[in-house]
């Protein structure tokens, strides 16, 4: 169950930069893992399913890249560690199997939904724009997640825990993207 966003202390400004930097960064990652998934799985029944989320990722981080050049943002200096860890990430879980894979894509999906929640309720009214960007690319996480879902994610052998670690080390990749 996503959580709920936690309260910003009243006066205080979201990092729109921090924001933009690490929603880049976090759109390339899932552009990456999608890459590795169908690195393994692209002769399978799944790989239609995949590549249309792989697209609408793709979409994702072409609106971040404009963002980040409009505005001027510093992108991530991880991005290096992002392409081969997102690429290892799903081409390691689609050889574990398709329902794997799903299970990844559940899992990072929640974790971006959590966060792009509380990125909605940081924005508040500040920056219209950023903020309805943000609200679209959360309703297509959220999708990919009930898809995966859909698909198995669940019925993994170890699901909780494969689950439980790809959303800690989501969150870690966030946190390191805002600031580095």
């Amino acid at each position: 169950m996503p959580r709920k966003p936690k309260p910003r202390l009243p006066g205080a400004a979201p990092d729109t930069e921090a924001m933009i930097r690490v929603d880049h960064a976090g759109e390339y990652g899932a552009v990456r893992i999608y890459e590795g998934q169908l690195a393994v799985l692209k002769g399978r029944a799944s790989a239609d399913t995949i590549r249309h989320m792989a697209e609408q990722e793709e979409h994702h981080l072409k609106t971040f890249d404009r963002l980040v050049n409009e505005r001027r943002v510093r992108p991530t200096a991880l991005e290096p560690v992002w392409r081969v860890a997102g690429f290892a990430l799903g081409f390691g879980t689609a050889l574990m199997g398709e329902k794997a894979a799903f299970a990844c894509t559940a899992a990072v999906e929640e974790a971006i939904d959590e966060h792009y929640a509380q990125q909605i309720a940081d924005l508040g009214d500040r920056d219209p724009k950023l903020k309805q960007t943000v609200e679209e690319f959360r309703a297509d996480e959220a999708q990919h997640r009930q898809t995966a879902l859909d698909h198995g994610a669940e019925q993994t052998p170890g699901y909780r825990f494969l689950s439980e670690t790809i959303k800690a080390g989501c969150r870690i990749a966030i946190k390191l993207s805002e600031k580095i």
